[in-house]
């Protein structure tokens, strides 16, 4: 046995119709959602506040179940504080809701025993994840073939990145930025999520605060453009 063979992930995949439960019987067999067996990847969606990371989580998730395969919906950390994806176009669906002790794996293999298909998960917020999560999902693709599309800001409020949004970077078979432009007051393309409390923007605290976009939250978030974040300028105020 080479080394590259020992270390090879094990197929755990579900089995399917007249294919054995072992990574031989795996190589040119097919799912029962129909796609290739070890054809499953890891995407990560990335951009600011706004962009529509989580509208495009639910729409992912519907083009994905409308062709007859299922999957779990995951987050951690929502606006709405409860189980589910929202979105500020009024788009909601439910989901589980990510804790530290949950184990992504788990929760497939729990469904599965159950006797329900799991083709993919979709996790919204993944930058608020713990990075062991982020490992669970690559495990996810490499040894039971589930697809992980996962939707996330890249930095928080001081313009450094999320522990696991870093991972997923690291780990992630593709990347890829949002392409809803969001800009800055001053019209230039907005990069970075600024945390604003009695007017003026925060450069201290808790990585992870909730807050919203909206002017009346007590602790809100403005997307800026580099130079305004830098210098702390949000723009005219009504």
């Amino acid at each position: 046995m080479t080394d590259d063979a020992a270390t090879a992930p094990t197929c755990l995949a579900h089995p399917f119709p007249g294919q054995p439960h072992a990574p031989a019987g795996c190589a040119a067999a097919r799912g029962l959602d129909g796609r290739p067996v070890h054809a499953a990847a890891l995407k990560f969606f990335w951009g600011p506040m706004d962009c529509g990371k989580s509208t495009m989580a639910l729409q992912m998730n519907y083009n994905h179940a409308r062709q007859g395969r299922r999957g779990l919906v995951t987050t951690r950390i929502d606006r709405s504080l409860g189980p589910q994806v929202t979105t500020r176009i009024g788009l909601a669906h439910e989901a589980i809701e990510v804790t530290d002790d949950l184990d992504l794996r788990a929760l497939v293999r729990g469904r599965w025993a159950d006797g329900v298909r799991v083709d993919y998960l979709i996790c919204d917020e993944a930058c608020f994840y713990t990075v062991e999560h982020v490992e669970q999902m690559a495990e996810l693709v490499d040894s039971y073939d589930v697809d992980v599309f996962a939707f996330g800001l890249a930095t928080d409020f001081q313009s450094r990145m999320f522990p696991a949004t870093q991972r997923l970077f690291e780990l992630a078979d593709e990347v890829a930025r949002i392409q809803v432009e969001v800009l800055c007051w001053c019209g230039r393309e907005g990069l970075l999520n600024a945390r604003v409390a009695d007017g003026r923007v925060v450069r201290e605290g808790a990585q992870v605060v909730i807050g919203d976009t909206v002017d009346t939250a007590e602790v809100r978030y403005q997307v800026l453009c580099r130079r305004h974040y830098r210098s702390g300028d949000l723009g005219p105020r009504a």
